[in-house]
């Protein structure tokens, strides 16, 4: 679970409204924001990131989005 805590640490940095893993509506809009990461367009920053960036950063998301299912199996990725 330590990636999906450093993620959730680093989205309540810069966030307005801090997320946690107690709430489903939070676990939720977590779920969310892995999907828009995910999305080709801003994995890829449109084109601008080298392929190893977008391969770091997509298996360190897909590695987040595997461990919030573990920890609600209700949640359900689209761009997993």
């Amino acid at each position: 679970m330590k990636a999906l805590q450093a993620y959730i640490n680093r989205i309540n940095k810069r966030a307005l409204y801090p997320v946690s893993l107690d709430s489903a509506e939070d676990r939720k809009r977590i779920a969310r924001r892995i999907d828009n990461e995910l999305s080709p367009e801003n994995l890829t920053m449109d084109g601008e990131l080298s392929r190893s960036e977008v391969n770091r950063r997509y298996n360190s998301l897909i590695r987040v989005a595997e461990q919030l299912q573990k920890l609600d199996p209700t949640i359900q990725f689209w761009e997993v």
